[in-house]
């Protein structure tokens, strides 16, 4: 079953709540009309029954039924007035005057207080609207029942609803394409975004929506999706360029495997000379295993595969041990290594794992840019709730503009050198990963031919009393 559009469903809803609306308006002011026009009528009424109770009034005191009998007729019965008029002496208990109509169609007359009747005559085909009321005049009660012929009120409330019941489809079809048109006009953009985000792919994921301008949800709407496009461009060029750089870093050390294999076996040598090719051949394959690990760990990065086990470490001592794994190394580079710890505890929470694979990508990377003689320096200490490592060397240094992207991946600075010293430009992005994985941050301080300064900051563990134990102390000493 096809779905409506958003446009067909807002003006179909417009439809419904304008149809209620227009009911309601028209259904109100029906009845608006109608109480002014019965207001309207029972005011004169509610007139001639204030002229009959002065002309009683007039009247002497001592009048008998007959007198007034015969005076009410001579001063209503000549006049329209009196066609709907009735007065019954409730002292006397005698009728003073009854226009002929009401006598052949008595109506209930109520005592004691003002009311208001409607009477339908079917064989007459008209409306009536009586008014009853008890005076008092010249000491004397009477029941007065007056009415008025309500045909053209009638037949105006016919026509306003006549009217209403015209206009309103009319006004209705006028509103149901007033809203289309506007809903269509609102939701264009919409569709133009529609129209450009079916053309892009990825050989055009530089191209953009349309910009809009009018500040309001479809402009939001578009800026977002615009966003997102550039994130998808920058992940996708990231992706190939990721793929691109592996392959070439393939590359090199399998071409150089193959061409040490083929040069040894062209012809027949000695025991020395395919040892020598062999140990070539098993140093490129270390370093394409090498390679192949720092792959793989960006990749389970990147899907999340790559969990790190965290638990409370001191930090202190997985820097001492990676300094005893590096003092031999340095001392055959003719680097001169200082190392700087504190002598208490440093509790981190992290991976002993990672964090000694860290310290090893930090302190490599001091190694091959510094050239002997040099110096190399690790240092950790405390500062406010953070644990600072330095990575300190003499090396040739990282020009100003190159820093920022030294942690992005194969990026090197010197490509040509960087190969020469076994480096593929992973092992920095690594090293960022872990950091940002423990809640910490990695800045370098560089500069050309003086050398770099690597500062990792990590948050310390909060020293934490278990709450058992706390209560416990508590109770002791409040015993004590």
């Amino acid at each position: 079953m096809k779905k409506w559009s958003i446009g067909i469903r807002l003006t179909l809803w417009y439809l419904v709540f304008f149809a209620a609306a227009q009911l309601i308006f028209g259904t109100g002011m029906w009845f608006l009309a109608r109480r002014s026009l019965y207001s309207i009528t029972d005011d004169t009424l509610k007139g001639r029954i204030d002229d009959l109770t002065n002309f009683l009034e007039a009247q002497k005191k001592n009048a008998t039924v007959a007198k007034l009998q015969e005076e009410v007729a001579e001063a209503y019965l000549l006049e329209h007035s009196g066609d709907y008029l009735q007065i019954y002496d409730d002292s006397d208990g005698a009728w003073i005057f009854r226009a002929d109509f009401l006598k052949q169609h008595a109506l209930t007359a109520p005592s004691g207080r003002l009311t208001h009747a409607h009477y339908r005559n079917e064989q007459l085909g008209r409306s009536l609207r009586f008014v009853i009321q008890r005076i008092q005049a010249n000491g004397r009660a009477f029941t007065v029942q007056t009415g008025l012929p309500i045909d053209q009120v009638d037949q105006t409330l016919a026509l306003f609803r006549r009217y209403l019941l015209m206009f309103a489809p009319l006004l209705l079809f006028a509103a149901a394409s007033v809203g289309f048109w506007l809903s269509r006009r609102a939701l264009s953009p919409v569709d133009a975004i529609t129209r450009t985000a079916r053309t892009i792919n990825a050989s055009n994921l530089s191209d953009r929506l349309e910009k809009l301008t009018t500040g309001d949800e479809l402009q939001r709407l578009s800026d977002t999706l615009n966003e997102m496009l550039g994130r998808i461009e920058h992940a996708f060029v990231r992706v190939t360029q990721f793929t691109a750089d592996a392959s070439h870093e393939l590359r090199t050390p399998i071409s150089l495997i193959r061409t040490e294999a083929e040069i040894a076996l062209r012809r027949s040598r000695g025991d020395s000379e395919y040892r020598e090719a062999l140990r070539h051949i098993l140093l490129e394959a270390e370093r394409s295993t090498a390679l192949v690990e720092e792959l793989l760990t960006l990749a389970r990065a990147d899907s999340g595969r790559e969990t790190l086990h965290i638990a409370s470490v001191d930090l202190s001592m997985i820097v001492r041990e990676a300094g005893e794994q590096w003092q031999e190394l340095m001392a055959t580079r003719n680097l001169t290594f200082i190392r700087k710890t504190t002598g208490d505890e440093v509790g981190v929470l992290g991976d002993r794992n990672a964090l000694q694979r860290l310290l090893t990508l930090l302190l490599d990377n001091a190694v091959k840019y510094t050239p002997a003689p040099g110096t190399i320096d690790l240092q950790l200490e405390t500062r406010g709730s953070c644990a600072i490592i330095r990575v300190r060397d003499s090396g040739i240094g990282i020009a100003v503009e190159e820093q920022p992207k030294i942690f992005e991946r194969f990026y090197r600075v010197d490509k040509a050198r960087s190969h020469d010293l076994n480096g593929a430009g992973i092992g920095l992005a690594i090293a960022q990963w872990i950091v940002q994985q423990h809640q910490g941050s990695i800045t370098v301080e560089s500069a050309p031919d003086e050398g770099s300064t690597f500062v990792v900051e990590l948050p310390l563990q909060v020293a934490q009393i278990p709450i058992f134990n706390r209560d416990f102390q508590q109770m002791n000493q409040t015993r004590r």
